[in-house]
């Protein structure tokens, strides 16, 4: 299912560190959460349980806020985020299909990352640039006016 998670002593005792500062502050959780995200490129089970030991939360309340908010992820993603506008200006003028070729060449479902760990395929609701439907991004450039032969030109050369 695309790239693995890898939790060594370096990255568990920079978690450490952050939390460490974090708890001198009022609501350490979020800050927490963000930086486990840049250090581990997603927020796992293993790692929210050291969260939750260290911090004195409820690992259900953890991975309730890794699993609603989207910047988090219990999966490790991509080293490019390939994220397609299904909202509704998007999805009428075409983005369906936009998002159906990227899974297609990149030969992943969407929401996951590929074997090689370089592209996760994302589909959102809006990111707020209607008036350039459809829309897609990689990483956060924003691409408009898209379409089917645009994903695959803009793919091929960040391949």
């Amino acid at each position: 299912m695309g790239a693995t998670i890898q939790i060594t002593e370096e990255k568990l005792a920079k978690l450490y560190a952050v939390m460490d500062e974090n708890k001198k502050k009022p609501g350490p959780l979020m800050p927490t959460l963000h930086e486990a995200q840049k250090i581990f490129g997603c927020v796992p089970l293993e790692v929210q349980k050291v969260i939750s030991k260290e911090l004195g939360e409820s690992i259900a309340k953890i991975n309730g806020v890794v699993t609603f908010y989207g910047q988090f992820s219990i999966e490790p993603k991509g080293k490019n985020i390939i994220s397609v506008c299904l909202g509704t200006a998007c999805y009428v003028r075409g983005s369906q299909g936009i998002l159906d070729a990227f899974s297609d060449e990149l030969k992943v479902k969407v929401g996951e990352t590929s074997e090689d760990g370089m592209f996760t395929v994302e589909a959102t609701r809006c990111i707020g640039a209607c008036g350039l439907a459809p829309v897609f991004t990689v990483n956060e450039t924003v691409y408009g006016n898209a379409s089917v032969a645009k994903a695959k030109e803009v793919l091929k050369g960040i391949q």
